[in-house]
Parts: C-alpha cells; sequence; structure tokens
C-alpha cells in the first residue's frame, strides 16, 4: 500500500479530519491535505510524527515508515535477546507477585511466554499438546480439548475472546466452529464477562485484568500482554488459596519464559 492511501485509511479509522491530525502533529492541514493526496512527500521526522500522533502501535508506525520508503524506526527484538534480559526479570517477578491468582504473559499472537504456576489449575485435563510455552491460549480455551468442556458459560465467554482477535483473521475463523450458540437473555452481564470455569476445587468465578508495556520503544515489548485471573467471590479466592498451597515448591524455582 502506497504512503498517501496507508495514511489517509489510518487517520479515517481513527475519525479524526485532516485538520485534528494536522493540529496533532504540529503542521498545517493543507500541507497534510498535499501528502495525503501524494503532492508533497514527507521527511522521516513528520512520518514520525504522524504515527505517534495517530497512537499508532509500534508495528504499524514501523509500516507507515516503510510505506513512506523509510527504514524502521523501532527495533523488534526477540525476546531472548539479552537487551531485554531486564524485561524477563520483571515479567518473572509479576507473575510470582500475582500468586496465588493464575497470571501468563502472550504476544501479539496470543501464544503463550510464561505462565506462574497458578495457572496450572487453569489448565488442568487440557490436552498436553495445547498447553506450554508457544502455545496459543486462545485455542486453548476454546478447543474441545481445551478448557472448553470445563468452561460452563462457553458461549459468553467464546464471544469475549472473539471480539479481542480482529487481528488475527484466520485464528478467529478457525475458533468460531468451536463457538455455542449464545441463549437470548434479559439480564446485564455486569460489569465484566465473568470466566466460570469447573476445577478439582470446585467452580472458580473469574475476572480478568490485563496490563501492557505502554512506555516499551521495542516491538516486541510493545506486543506483550500479561493477563490475571482474579476470584470474582470469596469461594474461588479461598480455592486459589487452597490449590496454591498444594503446589510443589520446586516449581517456583523455573526460569522466565517458561511454563512456571
Amino acid at each position: 500500500m502506497d504512503f498517501p492511501r496507508a495514511l489517509r485509511e489510518r487517520r479515517i479509522r481513527r475519525h479524526l479530519s485532516q485538520l485534528d491530525l494536522a493540529l496533532r502533529a504540529g503542521t498545517t492541514q493543507r500541507h497534510l491535505s498535499f501528502i495525503e493526496s501524494g503532492r508533497s512527500v514527507p521527511g522521516r521526522n513528520m512520518v514520525v510524527r504522524l504515527a505517534e500522533s495517530l497512537e499508532l502501535p509500534l508495528r504499524e508506525r514501523n509500516d507507515l515508515l516503510l510505506a513512506a520508503g523509510y527504514a524502521p524506526a523501532y527495533p523488534e527484538s526477540p525476546l531472548e535477546d539479552p537487551v531485554l534480559a531486564p524485561v524477563r526479570t520483571a515479567i518473572d517477578h509479576v507473575l510470582r507477585g500475582y500468586q496465588p491468582y493464575p497470571a501468563l504473559v502472550v504476544d501479539r499472537r496470543g501464544d503463550l511466554v510464561a505462565a506462574n504456576t497458578a495457572f496450572g489449575l487453569i489448565t488442568e485435563g487440557a490436552a498436553p499438546e495445547l498447553v506450554g510455552p508457544g502455545t496459543n491460549v486462545y485455542r486453548l480455551a476454546l478447543h474441545p480439548d481445551g478448557l472448553a468442556p470445563r468452561i460452563l458459560n462457553l458461549a459468553e465467554w467464546a464471544r469475549h475472546i472473539l471480539a479481542g482477535l480482529a487481528h488475527l483473521p484466520e485464528l478467529r475463523r478457525e475458533l468460531t466452529v468451536y463457538v455455542p450458540p449464545l441463549e437470548p437473555s434479559t439480564g446485564l452481564l455486569g460489569f465484566a464477562v465473568p470466566l466460570r470455569l469447573r476445577s478439582s476445587y470446585g467452580e472458580l468465578r473469574l475476572m480478568t485484568t490485563v496490563t501492557t508495556f505502554a512506555t516499551a520503544v521495542d516491538v516486541t515489548l510493545a506486543e506483550l500482554k500479561l493477563e490475571a485471573f482474579l476470584p470474582a467471590d470469596p469461594a474461588t479466592a479461598e480455592a486459589l488459596s487452597a490449590a496454591a498451597g498444594s503446589a510443589c515448591p520446586a516449581d517456583a524455582g523455573q526460569a522466565p519464559g517458561k511454563m512456571l
């Protein structure tokens, strides 16, 4: 895609007028109009300013620079790269801090990067090929050999997951096949869709929170998401504490980036 079209599509997608974007980027509407029509070729700094003003993810900022004929501005380091060693340490620390509540870190595709020991209660009974570092947590959640048979509100929870997979159309199509029809309801879901999960410690009612590295300047780091499963009622909190108390202490010493 050429740069003028790429810029215009991203501006429209964010419901910004040319004047709005021009003011944000510190330029004039006339100049921006010339850029979007291809009558003016922006410099590298202007492309970066436009991408920042559009609040694009780092990967899209790099794509916009490439479309304009410039090299990417943001590195994409492998997670095992020594430069990201402090990040791996931080991830390990945060995951341990969530104990006894399950928590995991995934990349942009939903592939598992790391998880704490409490996450084992979530995955119990799932097929081995669906569990562990590098496997896809969205597939784990909805596959018939994964968590699906244990999710009591599967239709609601599945749609909650699918709603966040617009950037992964192939995976979304695959997982949609596993989703049962959603029964009409006159009731309200409340402030969040809970996960109701059968476990060896009884039914768990869980809320989820998602944390990202908002100030990251590396594409890999910016696309990591940490998701924690928090108890939605006292019974679930007690069950998670009991499960943590029976976990093997040796598991706590494993390295970050592994299934902890």
